[in-house]
């Protein structure tokens, strides 16, 4: 054996599982001069109690076949239970084939035969190790797939492929309601069910991540829409069958992008359309060359560049739409929207580059400009203005911090200052909402929830948070007169934010037939084009 080897034995702790006292003593006396730690037992019951006892020290072990109890293969049986990965070695004195076959259906790793040649048995522990440490760089622990490393691997190695990325929705949050061990479940329960739905013989899975894995079609007869439709049935079954964990039943969506290219391409289309996907709340999406990842990057990268500059040399700007009374038009108060300032002179909207900023981690920056512009219009003509505020900011002391300071500083003129939460962004944590609201309304500030109807609508939460109005979704609003249903909608909502007493906006009133609309049901206020696009400081 090598001195390689033998540096490896060193370091190791290994269960022994042996009923003849005098081979047990010989051997452990072995093994303590060439391992760090030894756990001995005289039987299968006593060997798993020691593994469940001291699993997390214990790397190897050897054990006997024939013991009374429990034999040394029911014992390997439920250790493996316990963590499919750890190397097992058997040594019997039966060399038939029959504890051979039930040896390698459990995963036994290496088998020796009795009398044991100490050098041959250190041999083959070493050799095992080595392979275990070899197939951790491939096999995820977890699910017992391949993972990233391999799929990598495997890619390489084709000239073309057609790859699915599927991704558990918002599987953070459900690690934080069940934890990380009930969360581990779920991916193990998961993991088995997309190994039934796509089979072995035509897919290749892999775990890339956390809750990120992947298929790999490997059967060349299957094109790519038949590959989307297996994979869209997979989804639908994965909506209709929750996931039952001591009791609970647990919900999941998944989202899916798919790309058909070569090997390494492959990888990153199925991503990048899996993030589009995302956006698009869409299930699954297939790339094509019209996403054009190449200069998608492009532009993101100069995005950044330009994000960093205008902060520094102030291109960030409030542009200013005005809200009305709707009974009167008279303006009420002005909507500070963001704008970045080009060298050109030009307005870009936000829709350009928001996204990028959060992603870049830039945009607790925008807010910032947002609320200190706010205040100059305040101050310097004397407006009521609103700024967009979104569940990120909420969440982030340091940006909750900053917004204290500067009301604190303006207290004098916080009663002018009104902020929109943007409810269209899931919310997480309702007691942090809850606490910003009380914080800022304490400085005087009017405060709302924005977007509402816009996908994550709860009316329970407007009644349980301290806020002043609602602002409809344009969504409900820009299409009423052509479909009663919106209209339905808003008079429920209008109807029950005059209950609770709150004050209702509409957005997107674009035309005088919406906005009659919005008069005869009773929205308080109106915005959109009807009564001013957004204008710069000077047009106010």
């Amino acid at each position: 054996m090598s001195k390689s080897n033998i540096a490896l034995l060193k370091n190791i702790t290994v269960l022994y599982a042996e009923d003849e006292q005098a081979l047990r003593d010989v051997t452990v006396n072995i093994l303590n001069g060439f391992t760090k730690k030894q756990f001995v037992a005289e039987d299968g019951m006593q060997g798993l109690e020691l593994f469940k006892k001291h699993k997390d020290e214990i790397d190897l072990i050897i054990t006997d076949v024939n013991m009374p109890n429990m034999n040394g293969l029911e014992m390997a049986r439920e250790i493996k239970a316990l963590n499919a990965s750890i190397p097992i070695i058997v040594a019997t004195a039966f060399s038939n084939s029959e504890y051979l076959l039930e040896a390698i259906n459990l995963g036994i790793d290496k088998y020796v035969l009795k009398p044991v040649d100490m050098k041959k048995l250190l041999n083959v522990m070493s050799q095992s190790l080595l392979y275990h440490e070899l197939k951790e760089l491939y096999i995820d622990g977890l699910t017992s797939l391949p993972n990233r490393n391999k799929l990598k691997k495997d890619l390489e190695e084709t000239p073309e492929d057609i790859l699915a990325m599927v991704d558990i929705d918002k599987f953070s949050t459900i690690n934080d309601l069940y934890g990380e061990e009930k969360g581990d479940t779920i991916l193990f329960e998961f993991s088995k069910k997309l190994k039934s739905h796509f089979e072995e013989e035509i897919y290749n899975l892999y775990r890339i991540e956390a809750d990120k894995f992947a298929v790999v079609v490997k059967d060349v007869s299957i094109d790519i829409e038949n590959f989307k439709n297996v994979c869209k049935d997979f989804a639908t079954f994965i909506e209709d069958n929750e996931i039952i964990i001591d009791d609970n039943e647990i919900d999941l969506n998944i989202t899916i992008g798919i790309a058909k290219s070569k090997g390494s391409d492959a990888y990153k289309h199925a991503q990048r359309v899996m993030n589009y996907a995302r956006k698009k709340f869409a299930q699954i999406l297939v790339y094509d060359q019209s996403f054009n990842i190449k200069k998608s990057f492009e532009e993101n990268i100069k995005w950044v560049k330009k994000i960093k500059t205008g902060l520094a040399n102030n291109q960030f700007k409030a542009y200013y739409q005005p809200i009305v009374n709707t009974q009167t038009k008279e303006v009420y108060k002005y909507e500070a929207l963001v704008r970045y300032i080009d060298n050109d002179g030009s307005a870009v909207s936000p829709f350009v580059f928001l996204d990028i900023a959060k992603r870049a981690k830039l945009y607790p920056n925008i807010i910032k400009v947002m609320l200190n512009e706010a205040f100059v219009l305040i101050k310097e003509k004397n407006k009521r203005v609103a700024i967009n505020i979104s569940f990120d900011d909420i969440a982030s002391e340091e940006t909750v911090l900053f917004i204290k300071k500067v009301l604190k500083e303006n207290e004098e003129l916080t009663h002018l200052l009104e902020m929109e939460i943007l409810e269209s962004e899931e919310i997480d944590d309702f007691n942090i909402v809850a606490e910003f609201i009380d914080m800022v309304k304490s400085l005087g500030c009017k405060i709302g929830v924005d977007d509402f109807g816009a996908g994550y609508s709860n009316f329970n939460m407007l009644v349980n948070l301290n806020i002043d109005f609602v602002k409809i979704d344009g969504t409900l609003i820009k299409d009423i007169v052509k479909d009663d249903n919106f209209e339905v909608i808003l008079e429920t909502i209008v109807s029950f934010s005059d209950k609770i007493g709150f004050d209702t906006v509409a957005e997107f009133v674009s035309d005088e037939e919406i906005y009659n609309t919005m008069k005869k049901l009773g929205v308080k206020y109106c915005q959109g084009y009807y009564f001013g696009k957004p204008e710069g400081f000077e047009n106010i």
